[in-house]
């Protein structure tokens, strides 16, 4: 009977581990990253390939997987790689000089750690701007013992002919030629052949730039790391989950289907309640998995992904014959969504509170721009109140379902543990001229550390104050997306949080130890500044950073950069220019006056600054003016006082402030006592490329001219003033 009792006590041990040991495997990969030459219709340009692929491979696990990743870095300088939505160790997590060391040149990098979850996620570089050059994967961990479904991963991205880090560059000078190759600038020609002259003069006087909802202009979309693909092999009745993935560095995708509705069942990875939709909009860093059926065969249906600013797509067709294309959408109305806009803000460049009547994209700000659900003219249009009062739920106009927040529900409860809460409030602040991106108006270099314990429950409640959606990702967990379901609220680890939005997440501070990023996953807002870092307490020492004093001023130098710009004009009679090296807070500048003869002379100004206010309309600055001309200034300014030297420096303190219509206005004083006041505006934009600016001030000193922008960083140029007279040449501007 002992003998009997021991076999089959044998037997049940064996029928519990062996099953364990089969669904705990050690999956391993080898991910050589490279640089490498790609070429997209004739355009060379530089990215960073993994096993010759761009985008990575995906991998793929099953829950419970002990998962080995070898990371062969074989470039000249060095990378990273964070596991985007993966609860492991936060040594594993992968943020460089923060959680992870740098993955250093021509070396090897070894990640281990077990998967506690299954579904939809992605992998990508957190080194600065690699991510828009290539390094970015999928990932796919299946449920154990999961039946064999049609599966496709729909991996999207966004891809620029010019360097990222020239990409950037130009965001913190706020050039118009992104605008220019889109074709939105809304000039004042363009406001008054459409009927908007009195929308977009509004604009300006609330000291906004046009309408924006994408910063850059990328020359194409990719899903899988091509603009088309086609997988030929379904058949009628065929249902197909597709895993869709935006891996894109800054770009939202409209996702619709030429065969009807798409059934949501997933987002971050986390199931949801199946729930059908016509178009969803997929934010930076997000995933969806969707379910989609083939309804015949000899034709195959396209899954169309148009970037958010409409100017462009990418397709993923599913079977094989005729194509049925998904029906285009249409450019966008630029100038409605400058009316509401203007509606929502305030002369202080501040949103208007509208508290939690706005939340969970139940109400898209940018709704009224859509021609494919609003129609018709502007005066059709609906007004903010009637588009909020009618925006519940599935927001429903017309025959289009869009999905938003308030429509998944988590299939289990997603209830915290009976711990207390504590309540953090954030507001996403931003300057677009100055593409500086904060949380209460500070970057992450500016704010400590928000140090957390283990067990507790944190709660945030987030206001958008910007006019730029943000899609906010916390690394290392799962946070409830608070809406009306309640106990069966989602999960996720990202959230879209639009314009005027004010939305509540909670997690449950459930990891062990370390340091966790929470930030804007768009690339750009994120190396400006916008994030927090969570930190528990009494964490021990991470072995990968063995001087962590020395790692995290690594990690705020990002958003404390300074950026060189200027503009050089080289004109028939002489020379106007400006350069400037500018950060967060700091701009240090220099702008000259050069005439061709002595009479002419020259002027130049230097000057130190620091932005005051959060708005960054106010500039305080002490600097060095040296001016020479033969016979000397103009004996008197409107002030009265007199300056007869002809070789003249000064020492100068003094302040520029932004006024309505984007005029700038400066007051300074000298060491001697001697004031100047001026009034200058740049860049009124007539037509899509023609430009006109103007100057005055207290010495009696005017000037004015235009500019034909021809490139990026060529215009034709002319421009009278008052002591150099007229002129005319070219003007760079970089």
């Amino acid at each position: 009977m002992k003998k009997i009792s021991k076999i089959l006590f044998s037997i049940f041990v064996l029928s519990v581990i062996i099953p364990t040991i089969k669904s705990q495997s050690i999956k391993e990969y080898n991910l050589y990253v490279n640089d490498t030459i790609v070429n997209y219709t004739g355009k060379n340009r530089k990215a960073i390939a993994v096993n010759g692929q761009i985008p990575m491979p995906t991998l793929y696990f099953t829950e419970g997987d002990t998962a080995v990743v070898y990371v062969h870095n074989n470039m000249m300088h060095e990378t990273s790689i964070h596991w985007h939505g993966l609860l492991l160790p936060n040594e594993q997590d992968g943020v460089s000089y923060l959680t992870t060391a740098p993955i250093e040149p021509m070396s090897t990098h070894t990640f281990k750690f077990a998967l506690r979850q299954s579904g939809t996620y992605w992998y990508h570089s957190h080194t600065m701007l690699q991510e828009q050059i290539g390094m970015y994967g999928a990932i796919v961990i299946h449920k154990p013992n999961e039946p064999v479904v049609n599966e496709e991963v729909v991996l999207l991205s966004d891809w620029s002919d010019e360097n990222p880090h020239e990409i950037e560059r130009s965001l913190h000078y706020a050039t118009d030629w992104y605008a220019i190759k889109k074709n939105t600038v809304q000039s004042y020609g363009e406001a008054l052949l459409s009927g908007n002259f009195k929308t977009k003069f509004t604009n300006e006087w609330k000291r906004m730039n046009a309408m924006d909802v994408s910063d850059v202009y990328y020359e194409r979309f990719l899903v899988n790391g091509v603009n088309e693909q086609q997988t030929k092999k379904y058949k009628a009745g065929d249902k197909v989950r597709l895993r869709v993935i935006n891996g894109s560095a800054s770009t939202y995708f409209w996702v619709t289907y030429s065969a009807g509705k798409m059934s949501v069942v997933a987002s971050d990875g986390m199931d949801v309640e199946p729930v059908e939709v016509d178009r969803f909009i997929v934010g930076t860093s997000e995933t969806y998995d969707v379910m989609v059926t083939i309804p015949a065969d000899g034709k195959a249906y396209e899954l169309l992904a148009t970037s958010e600013d409409r100017t462009g797509s990418a397709s993923l067709w599913l079977g094989d014959g005729t194509r049925q294309a998904a029906k285009p959408l249409p450019r966008l109305k630029y100038f409605e969504g400058m009316k509401m806009m203007n509606d929502m803000m305030t002369m202080g460049g501040n949103m208007k509170d509208m508290g939690m009547n706005m939340s969970l994209q139940q109400m898209d700000m940018n709704n009224v721009m859509y021609p494919e659900i609003t129609g018709g003219e502007m005066s059709d249009m609906p007004s903010m109140q009637d588009s909020m009062s009618h925006a519940h739920h599935s927001e429903k106009q017309g025959d289009i379902v869009t999905l938003n927040y308030a429509m998944l529900k988590s299939p289990v409860k997603t209830t915290l543990p009976d711990t207390p809460f504590r309540t953090l409030y954030f507001e996403l602040t931003g300057n677009m001229n100055r593409y500086v991106w904060t949380i209460n108006n500070k970057t992450v270099s500016e704010s400590d550390k928000i140090l957390i314990k283990k067990g507790e429950n944190i709660r945030i409640v987030i206001n958008n104050n910007s006019m730029m959606r943000h899609p906010m990702h916390l690394h290392g967990h799962f946070f409830r997306v608070v809406n009306e379901h309640g106990e069966y609220s989602p999960l996720k680890n990202v959230l879209d949080i639009m314009p005027m939005e004010t939305d509540t997440i909670e997690f449950n501070a459930a990891e062990e130890y370390g340091d966790w990023y929470f930030h804007c996953h768009i690339l750009y807002h994120m190396m400006a500044g916008m994030g927090r870092i969570f930190s528990y307490e009494d964490s021990p020492p991470n072995p990968q950073i063995p001087n962590p004093d020395e790692s995290i001023k690594k990690v705020y130098g990002d958003d404390r950069r300074f950026f060189l710009g200027g503009q050089v004009g080289l004109e028939s009679n002489g020379s106007d220019g400006n350069m400037s090296l500018m950060n967060t807070r700091w701009i240090i500048s220099t702008e000259w006056r050069i005439g061709l003869n002595k009479t002419h002379g020259f002027e130049t100004e230097a000057r130190i600054g620091r932005f005051i206010d959060q708005k960054q309309f106010l500039v305080a600055y002490a600097g060095w003016d040296w001016f020479y001309r033969e016979g000397g200034r103009r004996e008197k300014n409107l002030f009265g006082q007199s300056s007869n030297q002809k070789n003249w420096g000064a020492f100068t303190v003094g302040m520029q402030y932004t006024l309505p219509f984007l005029l700038v206005t400066q007051l300074q004083v000298d060491h001697t006592g001697y004031v100047r006041a001026q009034l200058r505006r740049d860049d009124i934009p007539v037509t899509r490329r023609l430009r006109l600016w103007g100057m005055i001030n207290t010495n009696i000193e005017y000037a004015f001219g235009a500019r034909y922008i021809l490139t990026k960083y060529v215009s034709a140029s002319t421009h009278y003033d008052s002591d150099m007279k007229f002129g005319a040449g070219i003007t760079l501007t970089y």
